[in-house]
């Protein structure tokens, strides 16, 4: 399996993030940012290289370049640029090459692969603010998307008593096992599927990092697998994403608790 990383040429900071959540929904599956650098990475069986260049000649970036880069070498290089990530007052991810002062409530380890989740990108940082505002202790909580398994392995952290992790790539599934191995998890179980895979349970918490368009698609599962007031936090979302995502969210019998946002991402909390 090969990857393509592009290198987009991006100075706003803010449009760097919009093309993030569109190249996202084009089945990117990471990207690296700079102060005036966007690198995005895509499987190449993956690459719909018409809409791809649709994309930035809309957004006014049409030059690019791209290299091809094999699986281990595409990981590799990204172990080698992983920096700590800090969300202050509460969790500090590392690599386990990192040897740092720790001085947060909670600590994840992870062998960094190149996917969502690894604590860089805005979204997972809004999720674990967000988290720290509720009570997970005995809790059972499903992770929907959960990448490399970090929200699931800070939810057992903050007390949980059982953790359901589901994403459908198998790379980040793998990777999110390993994580949770790593972190000594003992209520973390990691799945590989779709939310079919937990019909019928119901949960006191939801988390939901994934994008629009799926949070679209699965909002009345979603209300379906919460108990009676439970509570869901829903990010991997814009700013401009809101309103159709807080209309469909009422229409099944959400209730909007909280809106939160960073660089232009949101974070939304409803409770059943």
């Amino acid at each position: 399996m090969q990857y393509i990383q592009f290198s987009i040429s991006v100075s706003d900071a803010q449009l760097r993030e919009l093309l993030i959540a569109q190249l996202a929904e084009q089945n990117f599956e990471a990207f690296e940012e700079t102060d005036n650098e966007l690198l995005a990475y895509i499987q190449e069986e993956q690459l719909d290289r018409a809409a791809f260049e649709q994309l930035l000649a809309d957004s006014n970036q049409p030059a690019f370049t791209e290299t091809v880069i094999k699986q281990q070498n595409w990981n590799a290089q990204w172990e080698e640029s992983f920096q700590p990530v800090i969300v202050p007052g509460i969790c500090t991810v590392r690599a386990t090459f990192h040897d740092i002062k720790v001085d947060t409530p909670h600590e994840i380890v992870i062998t960094p692969k190149m996917s969502f989740g690894t604590g860089h990108h805005s979204t997972t940082q809004l999720m674990m603010q967000e988290m720290a505002e509720i009570d997970f202790k005995g809790k059972s909580v499903f992770d929907f998307g959960s990448g490399t398994g970090i929200l699931a392995i800070l939810a057992e952290q903050m007390g949980a008593s059982e953790v359901i992790g589901i994403d459908n790539d198998e790379w980040s599934y793998e990777n999110a096992i390993e994580n949770a191995e790593q972190n000594k998890c003992k209520n973390v179980k990691i799945m590989l599927g779709t939310i079919d895979l937990v019909g019928g349970t119901q949960f006191d918490v939801i988390l939901a990092n994934i994008n629009r368009h799926i949070l679209l698609q699965y909002m009345s599962d979603m209300f379906a697998g919460l108990v009676e007031n439970g509570k869901i936090l829903m990010s991997g979302l814009l700013t401009d994403d809101f309103d159709i995502i807080n209309e469909s969210a009422i229409q099944v019998g959400f209730k909007l608790l909280g809106k939160h946002e960073l660089n232009n991402w949101i974070v939304l909390l409803y409770q059943k």
